[in-house]
C-alpha cells in the first residue's frame, strides 16, 4: 500500500493528536528480570511535529480484544448492539475496544454494581469504615473480576451511565530532537500480572504498545513542560536523580547537552532491583562515564546485596559533595515513583542541606 500523505503541521494536542507509526518496541530487561521495561520509538517524519527534551507523550491506547469479550460475556451484552458515542453510531464492540475504560474499577462502578447486586460481602466493602479493606480487595482487580464476582444486569442504556471515557497515558520522553528529531522516544514500565481465576491481566496501555501496536498508526499529543528542562546555562551543573524508568528524561537531557556542547557538570543516580537485568541503556550511560561527559554515575541496585540500597542512600553517602554543587548552582531534577521515592528523595535532600549546610530544621 502506498505509504499515508504528510499531515500538516498542527498542535500536537490532546484534542488534535497525531498518528504516528511505532517503530521501535526493544526489551531494556533481561529475561529472567522480575520486571518488563521496553523501549518504544514513535515515527515523527512527514507529520511537522517537533518536541523538546523534557516533555511528555501521551498515548490512546486500545483495550484488548480477550478484555472486551471478557466484559461482553461477564455483563451479558452482545458485540452487534449499537452505541452512541461523539454523536456516532458505533458496534458496541468497537467502541468498547477504543472508546470506553473497561477496566478500572471506579467508585461510581462499585456503586452501579452495589445497586444492582445484595451481596453482603459487598455491602461491608462499600462501609466508610472499611476503606482498608476495600483497598486489599481492589488490588489487582479490574472491572470484569468485579462483574464475576458480583454478577449484575442491566441495560446498555445504564451502562453507558457509567462508563468512563478510555483515557490517554502520558510517558516521560526520553530521547532528544537533536540526536532524534525524527523519532520520540519512551521508556515504559510494562505491567502485567495475574487475575483472580488466573487469567492474564496488565496495564491498558502498556500492554497496547507492548503486544499489539507495533508497526500500527497510534493517536499521540504532545504535553509541553514549562519547567523540566536542561538549564538554559550551558554551564551550570545539573544532578538528575531518576531511579528504574525514571532514567527516560535524563536519557534526552544528557543527548541534548552533549549535542549542544554543554560543558556544564553532570551527575546522576540511578538504580532499581539488579544491574545485570534492571541497567536501562547500561552502554549509553558507561560510554558516557568513560568518556567524562558524565561526570558521576551512582548506581543503587536494590537486590545485588543483602542490605537494601536506593538512591537517597547514595545521596546520603555523597550529601558533601552533592552540597557543593549545589552551592555551585546546580540544577536538581526527580523522575520516578512518585508514591514513596519522591517523598524520600525530598527528606534526603533537606537532610543534606542540613547537615552539610548547617542549617536549621
Amino acid at each position: 500500500p502506498s505509504a499515508p500523505a504528510p499531515e500538516s503541521s498542527r498542535a500536537f494536542t490532546r484534542a488534535d493528536p497525531a498518528h504516528a507509526t511505532l517503530v521501535r518496541n526493544s526489551v531494556l530487561t533481561a529475561q529472567n528480570s522480575l520486571k518488563e521495561v521496553r523501549q518504544f520509538g514513535f515515527d515523527l517524519s512527514g507529520l511537522g511535529l517537533t518536541y523538546e527534551a523534557g516533555d511528555a507523550l501521551g498515548v490512546f491506547p486500545l483495550n484488548d480484544d480477550r478484555m472486551v469479550e471478557q466484559w461482553l460475556a461477564a455483563t451479558g451484552l452482545t458485540a452487534d448492539r449499537t452505541i452512541e458515542v461523539g454523536g456516532e453510531d458505533r458496534r458496541l464492540a468497537d467502541s468498547l475496544r477504543s472508546d470506553l475504560d473497561i477496566t478500572r474499577i471506579t467508585p461510581d462502578l462499585l456503586r452501579f454494581v452495589a445497586d444492582r447486586n445484595s451481596d453482603p460481602l459487598l455491602a461491608k466493602l462499600l462501609r466508610r469504615d472499611n476503606k482498608n479493606e476495600l483497598a486489599r480487595f481492589l488490588w489487582g482487580r479490574q472491572a470484569v473480576d468485579l462483574l464475576r464476582q458480583f454478577p449484575v444486569r442491566a441495560d446498555l442504556v445504564e451502562w453507558q451511565t457509567v462508563l468512563k471515557p478510555l483515557q490517554p497515558r502520558l510517558y516521560s520522553i526520553s530521547s532528544s530532537p537533536l540526536v532524534s528529531p525524527d523519532e520520540v522516544q519512551l521508556t515504559v514500565g510494562v505491567v502485567r500480572y495475574d487475575g483472580e481465576d488466573g487469567s492474564a491481566r496488565g496495564g491498558a496501555c502498556s500492554t497496547f504498545l507492548a503486544d499489539s501496536a507495533e508497526g500500527a498508526r497510534v493517536p499521540v499529543y504532545l504535553q509541553r513542560s514549562q519547567h523540566f528542562r536542561p538549564p538554559t546555562d550551558r554551564t551550570a551543573p545539573m544532578i538528575m536523580i531518576g531511579p528504574g524508568t525514571g532514567i527516560a528524561p535524563f536519557r534526552g537531557f544528557l543527548q541534548e547537552r552533549r549535542a549542544l556542547g554543554a560543558s556544564g557538570r553532570n551527575w546522576l543516580f540511578f538504580g532499581d532491583q539488579k544491574s545485570a537485568t534492571n541497567f536501562y541503556y547500561r552502554s549509553e550511560l558507561e560510554n558516557m562515564f568513560r568518556d567524562g561527559f558524565l561526570n558521576r554515575l551512582d548506581l543503587a541496585f536494590s537486590r545485588d546485596q543483602r542490605e537494601r540500597i536506593y538512591v537517597q542512600d547514595r545521596m546520603i553517602e555523597h550529601g558533601a559533595e552533592m552540597w557543593r554543587w549545589i552551592g555551585n548552582g546546580a540544577h536538581i531534577y526527580v523522575c520516578g515513583d512518585a508514591t514513596r521515592m519522591a517523598k524520600d528523595v525530598d527528606d534526603t535532600l533537606l537532610q543534606i542541606a542540613r547537615i552539610h549546610g548547617q542549617l536549621s530544621e
